[in-house]
């Protein structure tokens, strides 16, 4: 069964960084995707951004482009997010997920292209 656990969040003042990761266990980790949502209490998930674990594109939403960056350590099954000049408008709950490579790019912030969800990380940024 693929796990996905979640750490790094934290409550930080607007204008600084964060670095969130996603541990993964199970089978196919480098012939899979793995995806950044966020969420806040009411509203769907935005999807942030997704890498392909074998190696390949990394996607990001226009709302995040140029501040998050998405990287990986294969050796780990570990995904990561860093998050720079943190606004308070990026104050969420940060899930990753998990999904089949053989999705297109088109689905890579689609939560039906995504089997498997972490639990979540908190993310609070003061104004």
């Amino acid at each position: 069964q693929v796990q996905l656990v979640e750490s790094g969040g934290g409550s930080v003042q607007a204008g600084g960084s964060l670095r969130l990761s996603c541990e993964a266990s199970g089978p196919t980790y480098n012939r899979g995707r793995m995806g950044w949502f966020r969420q806040v209490p009411g509203k769907e998930r935005e999807g942030l951004g997704c890498i392909w674990t074998g190696g390949g594109d990394i996607n990001y939403a226009d709302s995040v482009k140029g501040r998050f960056t998405i990287s990986q350590d294969r050796a780990k099954n570990t995904v990561y997010l860093e998050m720079n000049n943190l606004q308070p408008e990026d104050t969420a709950m940060y899930v990753c997920a998990a999904g089949s490579a053989a999705w297109g790019t088109s689905t890579c912030f689609k939560e039906r292209a995504y089997d498997y969800w972490g639990q979540g990380t908190q993310v609070t940024v003061a104004s």
